[in-house]
C-alpha cells in the first residue's frame, strides 16, 4: 500500500483522548461542543476505516480512491435495497402499477404534436389507449425522428432527446431511437441497483474494494442536422466518466478511438492487477474475444509489464502515451508469474490470473449464450457469470433476481415500460388483440410490445419471450428468439435456440472439434451464388481443432435437425427443403465481422432477411473447397 491508515487515525484518536481525559474543562462552550462532534465524526471515520481496511483490495490505492469508491459502493448499495423493495411493493400490485405508468407517459407528451395527433389528453386508461392508438414498427416513427433530428421541437417527446441511438440491426435495418435523460434515470435505478443488490445477496465476495475490469469503449459518434449525437446507447466510459476510478483501466486509455488498441490497454492494467474482483462487459461475447486477443498476445503484453512500457505496436496519441506510460513501473515479479500462468494453457486462466476473481457480469442469454458456455468450459472455468438484464436500446425490460440460476430468467420491470403481449399464434394476424402483465399465461411465448419514456408507443420491439413463471404479480420471461431471426422457408420455424442446440449436439459429433461461432442464413437470401435450386440452410461454421469435415460429418447437422424438429423432418422427408450445406470458415472471419469491420459487438446467427447479408462475407461458400481466406473478411454489402 503507498499509505498508513496511521496518517489518519492517530490526530482522530487524539482528539477523542482530549474528550475521554477531560482537557476540554477550561474550554469555552463552543470550541467544546465543536470539539465533541469532532471526536463523534473521528468515531464515525475510525469505524469506517476499519470496515474499509477489512476488506478486499487492490495494491497500489491511494487513500482518496479507496474512500471514493466506498462511498459510491455504500450509497449505489443503499438506493439498491431501496429500489428492491418497491419493485417487491410492485409486483403485489402490477395492473396497478402499468396503468400509473402508461398515464404518466400520455400526460408527459400529451401537449407534443404527436400527443394531440392521438388526443393523448383525452386517454384516462389502458382501454382508451389500446382502443385507440396503433401497434407501431419503426416506420410508423421515421419521420418524426427526422423532424427532430433536424432541429424541431416536442415532435413526441417534450424534452429533447439526449443522443438518437441506433439499434444494432440483428433482425432488421439498424432504427434510429430516442434516447432521453429520464430513460437513463430509470435504468439505472430500477436497473442497475436493483441487480447491484441481488449480485451482492448472491455473491457476497463480490462486496469488497477490489477493482472490475469493464471492457468497454469509447464510440464514434456523428451528428445529426440540429447537432443531436446519434451513435450507440449503451454502457461507454463517457456515460461512467464518475465511475472510472471503479475499474483498472485508467482514465487516459478511454481517449483511444481504436478498439483494438483499447482492448491491449483494458488487458495490460488488468495483468498489472493480481487483485482484480469483477469481469464486467456489456455482452459475453466482448469478453470472449478480449480473452481470444490475450491469448495472441500474451507475450507482448508480459513484455509491456516486465519492462514498464506500452508496447510501441500501439496508434496513440504522443500525449495520451506518455500519460499511459508514467503509470507503468517495472515489475518483473508479476511479469514471471504471469508467464508460469500462461505457460500452464488457457483452460481455467482467468482464476490463476485473478485468484480473487469473484464474477463475471456479462448478458450470455439470447445470441450471447455461445460465447457464455464456451468462456465457462475454457477461459473462465470456475468463476460464476451474472446475466444482470433484460435491455435494448429501447430501454430496460427486465432484471434478473436470481443471479444463481442457470437459466437466465428476467423479471419485467413494471415502471419501466407499459407492456403488452402478442400471443405467438397470432403474430400472422393484420389487427390482432394483445394482453397485458396480469392476463398472461405461463409457459406460453409472446411477442413484447412496450410503450416507454423515450416516445414509442405500442411499439413491437421484434423480441419473443416465453412466461416460465411469475414473481408475485409480475410475470418472468425467458427470452426465446428475435423476430426475423427464425429459419422459414417452407413453414418449418427453427428458432435460434433450437438451432444453436442441435449445433452443438453435431459437433459433439465431430471428433476434436470446438464450436467457436456460426451463422445460418436461408439460401434464397444469398442468390445465386450458393448453387442449388431447392430452398435450403446454409450454415457458415468456426471451429477450434479441425481443418475440414468429411461430407458425412457435415450431413451429422441435417440429421441432427431432422432428430430435433418433426416438421423440418417432415420438409426434408417430402423434398420440400433441400440438405444443408455446412461451410468452414477461417479462424477469425467472425471476430473480423463483428469487430473490425461491422462496428457492433452483435450480430444475427440466424437470418431470413436481406439485412443478414451484411454478416455473411462473400467467399464463404466456397472457402472450404478453395482453402483461401482472402474474401473471408470482407463483408457483403
Amino acid at each position: 500500500m503507498d499509505f498508513s491508515w496511521f496518517h489518519i487515525a492517530v490526530p482522530l484518536c487524539l482528539a477523542v483522548l482530549c474528550v475521554v481525559t477531560g482537557q476540554t474543562q477550561a474550554m469555552p462552550p463552543a470550541m467544546s461542543a465543536a470539539l465533541g462532534v469532532s471526536s463523534l465524526a473521528a468515531g464515525v471515520a475510525l469505524v469506517l476505516w476499519r470496515d474499509i481496511r477489512s476488506r478486499m483490495r487492490g495494491e497500489g490505492r491511494t487513500v482518496s480512491g479507496l474512500l471514493s469508491q466506498y462511498v459510491s459502493l455504500k450509497a449505489v448499495g443503499w438506493l439498491g435495497k431501496r429500489q428492491r423493495r418497491k419493485l417487491e411493493a410492485d409486483t403485489l400490485n402490477v395492473k396497478q402499477v402499468q396503468e400509473e405508468t402508461l398515464l404518466k407517459r400520455l400526460r408527459n407528451n400529451e401537449n407534443t404534436c404527436y400527443g394531440r395527433q392521438y388526443d393523448f389528453s383525452s386517454m384516462k386508461d389502458s382501454v382508451s389507449f389500446r382502443a385507440r392508438h396503433p401497434i407501431t414498427t419503426y416506420e410508423h416513427y421515421r419521420e418524426f425522428i427526422r423532424r427532430i433530428a433536424a432541429g424541431e421541437e416536442k415532435v413526441i417527446i417534450a424534452k429533447k432527446p439526449l443522443i438518437l441511438a441506433m439499434t444494432s440491426g440483428t433482425s432488421g435495418s439498424s432504427a434510429m431511437l430516442l434516447s432521453t435523460r429520464d430513460t437513463n434515470t430509470e435504468f439505472f435505478l430500477q436497473g442497475v441497483t436493483v441487480c447491484l443488490d441481488a449480485m451482492r445477496q448472491a455473491f457476497p465476495a463480490a462486496d469488497n474494494l477490489q477493482r472490475t475490469t469493464k471492457f468497454f469503449y469509447t464510440p464514434t459518434f456523428r451528428q445529426s442536422e440540429a447537432g443531436i449525437p446519434i451513435g450507440p446507447n449503451s454502457s461507454t466510459p463517457a456515460s461512467s466518466r464518475h465511475m472510472l476510478n471503479l475499474y483498472t483501466t485508467p482514465a487516459p486509455a478511454f481517449e483511444v478511438l481504436s478498439e483494438k488498441d483499447t482492448l491491449y490497454l483494458h488487458l495490460l492494467f488488468a495483468l498489472k492487477d493480481a487483485s482484480v474482483g469483477t469481469l464486467e462487459s456489456n455482452f459475453a461475447s466482448t469478453v470472449f474475444y478480449a480473452f481470444s486477443a490475450l491469448q495472441d498476445r500474451w507475450q507482448e503484453l508480459v513484455g509491456d509489464i516486465e519492462q514498464g512500457t506500452v508496447s510501441n505496436a500501439l496508434a496513440l496519441d504522443p500525449k495520451v502515451r506518455v500519460r499511459l506510460e508514467a503509470l507503468m513501473k517495472p515489475d518483473s515479479e508479476r511479469a514471471a508469474q504471469l508467464r508460469a500462468h500462461f505457460k500452464e494453457g488457457f483452460r481455467g486462466i482467468a482464476k490463476r490470473l485473478w485468484p480473487h476473481l469473484h464474477l463475471v457480469l456479462a448478458v450470455d442469454s439470447g445470441s450471447n449464450q455461445i460465447y457464455g458456455e464456451m468462456l465457462r468450459e475454457n477461459y473462465c472455468q470456475g468463476v460464476p457469470f451474472y446475466s444482470p438484464f433484460y435491455a435494448a436500446t429501447e430501454g430496460l425490460i427486465g432484471v434478473n433476481l436470481w443471479p444463481q440460476e442457470q437459466n437466465r430468467h428476467y423479471c419485467l420491470c413494471p415502471r419501466s415500460m407499459f407492456c403488452e403481449f402478442l400471443p405467438e399464434s397470432s403474430l400472422g394476424e393484420e389487427t390482432p388483440d394483445t394482453l397485458l402483465m396480469d392476463e398472461v399465461k405461463e409457459g406460453q411465448n409472446y411477442e413484447l410490445v412496450i410503450t416507454n419514456a423515450s416516445g414509442l408507443f405500442r411499439y413491437c420491439i421484434g423480441d419473443i419471450v416465453k412466461v416460465v413463471g411469475f414473481h408475485n404479480q409480475c410475470p418472468i420471461v425467458e427470452f426465446q428468439y428475435r423476430r426475423g431471426q427464425m429459419l422459414n422457408v417452407r413453414g418449418e420455424k427453427v428458432s435460434e435456440a433450437l438451432f444453436l442446440n442441435t449445433l452443438k449436439k453435431a459437433v459433439a459429433q465431430w471428433p476434436g472439434a470446438q464450436l467457436v461461432d456460426y451463422c445460418c442464413a436461408e439460401s434464397g437470401i444469398l442468390g445465386d451464388s450458393i448453387g442449388g435450386s431447392d430452398p435450403h440452410y446454409q450454415v457458415f461454421v468456426e471451429l477450434k481443432g479441425v481443418r475440414n469435415l468429411t461430407e458425412e460429418q457435415r450431413y451429422k447437422l441435417d440429421a441432427c435437425l431432422q432428430q430435433d424438429s418433426a416438421v423440418y423432418r417432415s420438409f426434408r422427408i417430402k423434398g420440400s427443403i433441400g440438405s444443408m450445406r455446412v461451410q468452414l470458415v477461417a479462424e477469425g472471419a467472425f471476430k473480423e465481422l463483428r469487430i473490425g469491420r461491422t462496428g457492433m459487438t452483435k450480430v444475427c446467427c440466424l437470418g431470413r432477411r436481406s439485412v443478414c447479408l451484411r454478416h455473411v462475407p462473400r467467399g464463404f461458400a466456397h472457402e472450404h473447397r478453395h482453402g483461401s481466406s482472402e474474401h473471408i473478411c470482407s463483408v457483403a454489402s
